[in-house]
């Protein structure tokens, strides 16, 4: 069977169609709460689905990824905490919107953009999947390592009015991801004898308590627990208003899809780099970004949805996953005797087939449970901050202990809690913190690896970075650092003013 008959033939198979719909159904419910990640999901379908046909495993696997991906900015905009590192940027300008009552539209825009980015990418998928692998397979460790030094360079402009405070953000989360068992020498790394620590501190602890319970401390802080957050609004937003941003959600799609097709970087540094991408191409926001502005939701979803696509590039291509994710899809591919690689498309066009199918019909179901669905979860604004911070409180001890089951997880949410309080009451945001994080094991490894190779070589600074696609992230990121210098602006804006 060809790849068109294929493809089609997936669209009137009641069974696919109806499996698909039920891995998004539980993508939309365990993305939507935080700790219960897409991964775990994941991982717990496989055990489920491996004595299935392959069509039909493939089929619940793909609408439970897609809509699980789009399933964190619902936590993210309702209570202020992402339900994936990917959702992390939703927060900056969907919890401020659900603030002001309109959390309604917020959802909407980030379902409507969460379907643009996961299609593209998907498109992309399909017409260019030999050409992006290729492209990504020629970077190398030192490349893989500015490209994540420059999204923690931006990000101290994007979350932060002062940079070097974004900054401090940042390197503190680099610092704490360093805990843990070294990378190359595999010994205990800041550990201080606690064993705990020696598998390092678990991301969805700190996320959650970065961003759960810090709101639950900062909220009891102010006081006036009796308040209840502004009666939410379901006006009617025009489609017109949506898609006047469409051609936005475009780029940052296209951001999302070269990054997820870099094998390790993902959804976090996509939805950072393309709300970085939004600070300079929006023009004049109605309201600024970072306060509740309809264009940062469009940049993070669009981009961290796109990275499905990009993901799957290398996995099917290169058998690399390029996310965790796509790791465990990996494994399911092993399981029922299939080889991805370079010859995958051309040797099993079938399943290629489902995989893109399976996709598109998601995208479909993301866009109906999150119109029909996601706003019914609003309403857990409306509940009175008493009722509501002992909720949160719980999700928060609920979500931190699920990934690993100890109690050690627990008392660390509480600890980054409590960090992320003080952080946030002297104008830190938490946000660089997270990013730094997640990604500093991939600097970490990536860095010494570079290091290591060009130890052997003659020319060693050229050895790092006499490559085009190095120079390029090098100047990149040596020119954010140097603009956000407090001297330099000063002289471009009297140079500005000048010419002006």
């Amino acid at each position: 069977m060809n790849f068109m008959t294929s493809f089609f033939s997936c669209f009137i198979d009641y069974r696919f169609i109806g499996l698909t719909f039920l891995g998004a159904v539980l993508g939309l419910f365990v993305g939507s709460i935080p700790g219960l990640s897409v991964t775990m999901a994941t991982a717990l379908l496989v055990s489920i689905t491996y004595t299935w046909q392959t069509t039909n495993a493939m089929a619940a696997i793909m609408g439970l990824y897609v809509v699980g991906v789009f399933s964190g900015a619902l936590s993210a905009i309702l209570i202020n905490i992402p339900g994936a590192p990917s959702s992390v940027v939703t927060t900056f300008d969907g919890y401020p919107m659900a603030r002001r009552g309109e959390s309604y539209k917020a959802l909407k825009y980030a379902t409507v953009y969460s379907f643009v980015g996961s299609v593209f990418g998907l498109v992309v998928l399909w017409l260019l999947a030999r050409p992006v692998s290729r492209l990504a397979l020629k970077f190398q460790p030192m490349d893989y390592f500015l490209l994540t030094l420059f999204g923690l360079a931006a990000v101290g402009t994007l979350t932060s009015k002062t940079f070097s405070k974004g900054l401090i953000s940042a390197v503190l989360g680099l610092f704490v991801s360093m805990i843990g068992l070294d990378s190359v020498m595999g010994t205990p790394r800041l550990t201080f004898g606690v064993r705990e620590l020696q598998s390092g501190v678990p991301v969805v602890a700190a996320l959650v308590g970065l961003f759960g319970f810090s709101e639950v401390l900062v909220t009891l802080a102010q006081g006036d627990m009796g308040a209840q957050v502004s009666e939410i609004k379901r006006t009617a937003v025009r489609l017109c208003d949506m898609l006047k941003y469409f051609v936005h959600s475009i780029w940052y799609a296209v951001i999302g899809c070269f990054v997820g097709a870099l094998p390790g970087a993902g959804g976090p540094v996509a939805s950072f780099l393309a709300y970085s991408c939004a600070k300079k191409i929006v023009r004049n926001p109605e309201v600024p970004l970072g306060e509740g502005a309809e264009e940062g939701i469009v940049a993070s979803e669009s981009s961290n949805n796109a990275c499905i696509g990009g993901a799957l590039i290398p996995m099917l291509t290169l058998a690399v996953p390029g996310d965790a994710v796509t790791a465990i899809i990996l494994s399911v591919f092993y399981v029922h005797g299939l080889q991805p690689g370079p010859m995958f498309i051309s040797v099993q066009p079938d399943m290629f087939a489902a995989v893109l199918a399976g996709g598109f019909l998601g995208c479909l179901f993301l866009l109906l449970l999150g119109l029909l669905v996601a706003p019914k979860l609003s309403g857990i604004l409306l509940v009175p901050k008493k009722i509501l911070l002992p909720i949160v409180t719980v999700l928060c001890v609920i979500g931190s202990f699920a990934c690993n089951n100890t109690m050690f997880d627990v008392l660390l949410m509480f600890l980054f809690g409590i960090l992320g309080f003080f952080m946030r009451r002297r104008g830190y945001p938490v946000a660089p913190m997270t990013l730094g994080l997640v990604l500093g094991g991939m600097m970490d490894s990536n860095f010494r690896r570079a290091v290591s190779l060009a130890a052997s070589e003659e020319n060693k600074l050229a050895a790092l970075f006499g490559r085009p696609i190095t120079l390029v992230l090098l100047v990149l990121t040596v020119g954010t650092l140097v603009m956000n210098v407090p001297a330099v602006q000063k002289l471009f804006l009297r140079h500005r003013k000048e010419s002006i």
